[in-house]
């Protein structure tokens, strides 16, 4: 790659006006007390732009990510490039094509993206890895997820289940949080999250790390407890590890022995073929002693026009019999 960025040809004037509006809006979002905060520019699944519904345009500062989940037409999709790269703050440009029956592709249209990146969300650093992953690191989806658990973990005990990379840990400990296990299967996921919580100069000592399959360790798992405030973000849909349909009320029926007797537990779910109904039913079945008590708003960054098309994030508490 070229040391400087090379502009694309003139910016086509194709594209929709309320896309290049959208994004400009956006950007305008992503500077807070100037410094730049990961963001999404675009949503496709929102249907503002027809022709875009396949495509996703997610904000890295300094980098500009387009997202493809199904093919687009070459001439739109060097529009896009066009438009992004338009943009003085933009310094690269990575297209990655992805979807749960395609083969994770990247291509790099404009300047440079390094493979290690250091990312801000809400005053906290996080690392991604945008080259490496189909996920990068950091679901930018959560992000009210993350503000809400930091609001309320005050003092308590939490257990983050599918921890990924520690991302709700971070903004637990950020909030005051006593302490946080973290539980996922991928060990290279938990070394990135170890990372995380350095990056923000959290103590050691109030983070652990389990790299177990959950299903089969629950005995580990209860050990530290019990918790006052669970995190389940399981993926939906992770053939050979954990199928929502199959899977979450495995997950479920274990809550009332692995929390305190006034625990708040924080359910995500991110199949936009399946409503919050999914959820709510299966902790009807599963968990009664625990009662709905809020869905938390999607961040509007990533609104649709049917809301239970997005990731679902539904707030649970238990009472006492």
């Amino acid at each position: 790659m070229s040391d400087t960025p090379v502009l694309p040809k003139e910016l086509p004037t194709e594209l929709p006006p309320e896309l290049n509006a959208w994004i400009d809006h956006q950007f305008s979002q992503s500077l807070i007390e100037g410094q730049w905060e990961v963001r999404r520019l675009f949503h496709g699944r929102s249907g503002v732009i027809d022709q875009l519904h396949a495509v996703v345009i997610d904000w890295l500062p300094p980098v500009a990510v387009i997202r493809l989940y199904d093919d687009i037409e070459i001439a739109l999709l060097d529009q896009l490039v066009a438009l992004l790269a338009s943009r003085e703050v933009v310094q690269g440009v990575l297209v990655q094509e992805r979807g749960r029956k395609r083969d994770t592709k990247f291509s790099i249209p404009y300047g440079e993206v390094s493979e290690v990146m250091q990312v801000i969300e809400s005053g906290l650093i996080y690392q991604i890895e945008p080259l490496q992953f189909q996920n990068f690191g950091l679901f930018l989806d959560m992000r009210n997820g993350r503000s809400w658990l930091r609001e309320q973990a005050q003092g308590a005990k939490v257990l983050n289940l599918f921890s990924y990379t520690c991302a709700f840990s971070v903004a637990a400990i950020a909030g005051g949080a006593k302490s946080v296990v973290n539980v996922d299967v991928s060990k290279r996921a938990l070394t990135i999250g170890r990372k995380n919580h350095q990056l923000n100069n959290q103590d050691k000592a109030a983070s652990q790390f389990m790299p177990y399959d959950m299903l089969k360790s629950w005995s580990r798992i209860k050990k530290p407890g019990p918790y006052d405030i669970v995190v389940i973000d399981p993926p939906s849909f992770q053939p050979g590890s954990f199928i929502a349909e199959r899977d979450y009320c495995k997950v479920l029926r274990r809550l009332s022995q692995l929390t305190t007797a006034n625990a708040t537990v924080m359910l995500c779910h991110n199949d936009p073929e399946q409503t919050s109904q999914f959820v709510k039913s299966l902790m009807a079945s599963q968990c009664s002693d625990f009662v709905f008590e809020q869905h938390l708003p999607v961040p509007e960054d990533f609104a649709e026009q049917e809301r239970e098309k997005s990731v679902k994030v539904l707030i649970y508490k238990r009472v006492a019999p």
